[in-house]
């Protein structure tokens, strides 16, 4: 709060009483002086002793009037020092206001420069021609590089533009291109023959696969470097223990959201990135898809999503939700040792190649409803720390689940195995039920382990639980027809 000086009031505030006081006291003090003196004849001593006590009371006048005079100094000195401090305070204001305005300029200037560049690479975007569409996404990158604050809107003009409709050019027909090549070479041939005669011929104009895709390969280098773009920045290798100590490198862009629902990507490697929330529904993978070591801090949806070829989320921390509804994993899908803290969903999923869950650990209940396994599917060492269900799960050829560990409820009603089904050394904590499980060519249990006995179990037909000496169950083989609790077997 800024010091104000008060506003002078006027002078005969003060001078009226003083002048009342020191009036006063020299009438106080000539009364009390001259009432105090005894009778005197009227003689020379008598005059003497009230000139006396007059002067005495002139003198406690003067004394007031000095006192005074000395109050009305130290007012001024004072009021001298709260006008210079006031005077100061004002300046440092006035300076620092002065600074705050040439910052707020130079910030304002800095962002209509961004601005400006940031509106000239959008442009650039949508040009018709590929090197400036490429200059817009550089310009983009390096704006984003250099203002932290608006990487986030880089990262959105990147995927949407990634999202647009894209249909990749078809693989190259090396036959086809073998016999065009071949034609043209006969074609320069003959051409130079009758050149040779005399009859120059001009050749034929030849249309080759570099004439005729060039502005599609020429977008699908654009796309590609949006890719890379997003991918490098989200990129930060260093392990959780190490994210608490050491600093991330100067290209990482932290606390990123990608929103690429139904887009088309090509090859794309997020391996080693580390993502807010990620947003892939609906989208089509072209060629391989890295995820190896992604570390999704929100939730990461990959619904409805095809996956042409190969995808591979080995070591991939999924710290929120998973989805993966209804997706499609057209060659091989490998999920080995990979986290889901929260819940993960493969309800309707498709597997089309071999898919793996090698020692993956599902924190939060795994759901595989209604997926299907085309080719052998494998949760060896995996754990479902909470829910594991296969509700008409169809598993077309052989299903592993050795050394599993289900935890809590775990259900495989309605499911269907074409092939053998293993979970030899698999531990089953919580009740399992097979209710209506379907197994063409039988079930191995092994050595598997059933801890609680007494739970509420549907075993497939012909297996019971054999109590052991240390309180834990194994599962063996009877007569058809029975389940663990004598039930008839479904």
């Amino acid at each position: 709060m800024p010091l104000a000086l008060p506003e002078p009031r006027p002078a005969a505030w003060w001078i009226v009483p003083a002048a009342l006081l020191v009036g006063g006291t020299v009438t106080a003090v000539a009364w009390w002086l001259l009432g105090s003196l005894p009778a005197l004849p009227k003689t020379a001593e008598e005059v003497t002793a009230r000139q006396g006590a007059l002067q005495i009371a002139l003198g406690a006048g003067a004394g007031i009037g000095a006192a005074i005079t000395v109050m009305l100094a130290f007012r001024r000195q004072r009021h001298q020092e709260l006008t210079a401090l006031i005077t100061s305070r004002h300046a440092d204001r006035t300076a620092e206001l002065a600074d705050r305005v040439a910052e707020h300029n130079r910030q304002d200037a800095i962002e209509r420069r961004i601005t400006e560049l940031y509106t000239k690479a959008v442009e650039q975007l949508g040009s018709d021609k590929a090197a400036v569409r490429l200059g817009g996404l550089y310009a983009l990158e390096r704006l984003a590089q250099d203002n932290p604050g608006h990487r986030q809107t880089v990262v959105n003009v990147i995927c949407a533009y990634l999202r647009m409709p894209y249909a990749p050019p078809p693989a190259p027909d090396l036959a086809a291109d073998r016999a065009e090549a071949l034609r043209a070479a006969r074609r320069r041939h003959h051409a130079l023959r009758a050149a040779a005669r005399g009859r120059a011929t001009p050749p034929p104009a030849t249309t080759g696969a570099a004439g005729a895709g060039q502005d599609t390969e020429g977008e699908r280098q654009v796309r590609l470097t949006a890719q890379r773009i997003l991918t490098d920045h989200l990129r930060d290798h260093r392990t959780p223990e190490q994210r608490k100590a050491e600093p991330a490198n100067a290209r990482f862009w932290p606390n990123m959201y990608i929103d690429l629902t139904g887009a088309t990507l090509i090859d794309p490697n997020f391996t080693s990135c580390h993502l807010t929330r990620a947003d892939f529904r609906g989208a089509t993978f072209t060629g391989n898809a890295w995820f190896k070591g992604a570390t999704f801090i929100g939730d990461a949806g990959f619904d409805r999503a095809t996956f042409t070829r190969y995808a591979t989320f080995d070591r991939a921390a999924f710290t929120g939700s998973a989805w993966f509804h209804e997706t499609t994993f057209t060659e091989g899908a490998a999920f080995n040792q990979a986290t889901f803290t929260r819940g993960a969903t493969f309800r309707g999923a498709t597997f089309t190649r071999g898919a793996s869950f090698d020692q993956a650990t599902f924190t939060r209940g795994a759901s595989f409803d209604q997926a299907t396994f085309t080719r052998a599917v494998n949760f060896g060492g995996a754990t479902f720390t909470r829910y594991a269900w296969f509700h008409e799960t169809t598993f077309t050829k052989g299903a592993a689940f050795n050394q599993a560990t289900f935890t809590r409820g775990t259900s495989f009603g309605g499911a269907t195995f074409t092939e053998r089904a293993d979970f030899d050394r698999a531990t089953f904590v919580g009740s399992v039920r097979f209710r209506e499980t379907a197994f063409a060519k039988g079930i191995r249990f092994g050595t598997a382990i059933v801890v609680d006995s007494d739970a509420h179990h549907v075993w497939p037909a012909g297996w019971v639980v054999v109590v052991q000496p240390d309180g834990t169950g194994r599962l063996e083989q009877v007569s058809k027809g029975t389940t663990a609790n004598g039930a008839p077997g479904g």
